[in-house]
C-alpha cells in the first residue's frame, strides 16, 4: 500500500496485515475515490471520521491531502497500535486521534461533526443497512457533510434516505450519501 498523493506521496504504508482481520482499499479504488473528492473538496480545514480503520489507509491518504483532523476508530488491537505509531512515524500524531472501540458504541455516543465520514466495514457485516440511518439521525456530518460507505457490489443503496451517488470499481463500490439530496 502507498500514499497515491499529497504531502507524503508515494510513502509506503507497510502493516503486518496477514495476521489480522482486515480488507484494505485496493490504491486503484481509493485513487478513483480521491478523484472524485478532489473534484468536489478542499481538504485543508476538513474533519474527517474513518470508521473501520484498519490499516488506516484511507485516513492518511485524508492527512496526506491536508485536512485538518482524522478521528479512526478500530476496535482491532494490533490495527489500533499500527495506527498510532505510523501517524507518529510521519509526524500526523497531532492532526490524528485513534480511538479503540467498536463502531457502534462511538457512533451512539459521539456528538462530533465532520465533514466526510468513511466507512469501510467487514463485508459480511450487518451494519451496512443501518449505518446511514445512524448517521443522519444522530446529525453527525457538518451542513454540507458526506458519508462514503465502501462495500461489495451485491449491496444496492439506491433506494435509501440520503442517498447521492454509487461508483463501483471492480469488485468495490463507493456509494455516497448527503442531506442535501
Amino acid at each position: 500500500m502507498r500514499i497515491i498523493g499529497g504531502s507524503h506521496k508515494g510513502r509506503q504504508i507497510k502493516p503486518n496485515i496477514s495476521a489480522w482481520p482486515t480488507r484494505p482499499t485496493t490504491d486503484f479504488a481509493k485513487e478513483a475515490l480521491f478523484n472524485i473528492l478532489s473534484n468536489a473538496w478542499e481538504f485543508k480545514g476538513l474533519k474527517v471520521l474513518d470508521l473501520y480503520s484498519g490499516t488506516g489507509n484511507i485516513s492518511f491518504e485524508f492527512l496526506s491531502r491536508g485536512v485538518e483532523k482524522v478521528v479512526a476508530i478500530e476496535k482491532y488491537g494490533k490495527a489500533v497500535n499500527f495506527l498510532k505509531n505510523t501517524a507518529k512515524e510521519f509526524e500526523w500524531a497531532d492532526k490524528m486521534t485513534v480511538i479503540k472501540t467498536d463502531v457502534q458504541t462511538y457512533l451512539q455516543n459521539s456528538a462530533e461533526k465532520f465533514h466526510i465520514i468513511f466507512a469501510d466495514p467487514p463485508y459480511d457485516s450487518s451494519i451496512y443497512s443501518a449505518l446511514p440511518t445512524i448517521v443522519f439521525e444522530r446529525n453527525l456530518l457538518e451542513s454540507n457533510g458526506i458519508l462514503i460507505i465502501e462495500h461489495d457490489k451485491r449491496i444496492d443503496y439506491s433506494n435509501t434516505s440520503y442517498f447521492s451517488d454509487s461508483r463501483q470499481y471492480g469488485g468495490c463500490c463507493f456509494t455516497f450519501f448527503n442531506s442535501l439530496v
